[in-house]
């Protein structure tokens, strides 16, 4: 991963998207923010309990430095809908206002929309199509992940878009590692078939999900990259609701320019 620091903000990209120039993307760290305790200090989400106005100011911060004219939110409801993003298909939002789009995947190919998934635990998987210019960020947290939003998000995108997805680069964001992603009762929330990325008694390896997953819908492995970051073990740098409960929410960020 590569490390930037920009207007006093902090985050993370993946080698493999940095090498194409009509696309931008960062992963921020909860660092370089105006929010309090227990928000501190870079908080993202209006729905959390923050000070408005802080959110506001830490989100206008965000897009200094994502080279957009507008950041993309929706409400995360941990389910399977995937909202496509076309030109004359919306209006520009309000930056602090909350979001009127619902849905757990954005896709767009517009330029200067930066879709941005908020995150405290669950993974951000980004994903570009170079050659057909199409972006998708996509809020897979284990329920997304046991119904497969990865696999919609990407049929979507070969069915509006004209995506084909071998030509696809993801990359997966810091999340619940398998170091902590413990289920005490998985037997009635996770699938059997999910069983077998069991991690000792009762943790799941959630980052191996999502690598099967993208597999499974043609992305070649090859193309998929991701942080290794457990968001329970560093919550110095990210928000973790398993660690903390009561928190703030860290912005994963792509950009078509």
């Amino acid at each position: 991963m590569f490390r930037h620091e920009e207007n006093g903000l902090t985050y993370v990209q993946f080698p493999h998207l940095t090498a194409f120039n009509g696309v931008w993307h960062g992963i921020f760290t909860r660092q370089g923010g105006c929010s309090s305790a227990p928000y501190n200090s870079l908080n993202v989400s209006l729905a959390v309990g923050d000070c408005s106005e802080n959110v506001r100011r830490n989100r206008r911060r965000i897009l200094s430095c994502s080279g957009g004219s507008e950041l993309v939110f929706s409400n995360q409801l941990h389910g399977l809908k995937v909202l496509s993003l076309k030109k004359g298909d919306m209006p520009d939002v309000e930056i602090g206002k909350k979001p009127t789009l619902e849905g757990d995947a954005l896709i767009t190919d517009i330029p200067g929309k930066s879709l941005v998934i908020k995150v405290a635990d669950c993974q951000a998987v980004m994903m570009l199509d170079p050659v057909r210019r199409v972006i998708a960020n996509v809020h897979s947290g284990w329920r997304g992940s046991i119904h497969n939003i990865i696999a919609k998000t990407i049929d979507t995108m070969t069915e509006l878009f004209g995506c084909r997805p071998e030509n696809l680069l993801a990359g997966i964001g810091p999340s619940l590692g398998p170091c902590c992603g413990e289920f005490i009762h998985y037997k009635t929330e996770i699938p059997e078939a999910f069983w077998k990325y069991r991690v000792g008694k009762a943790h799941f390896d959630f980052w191996a999900l999502s690598r099967d997953q993208l597999c499974q819908a043609g992305v070649l492995p090859d193309n998929i990259q991701f942080t290794r970051c457990c968001t329970r073990c560093h919550t110095d740098r990210y928000f973790s609701y398993r660690a903390e409960g009561t928190t703030g929410r860290f912005a994963a960020v792509i950009t078509l320019r």
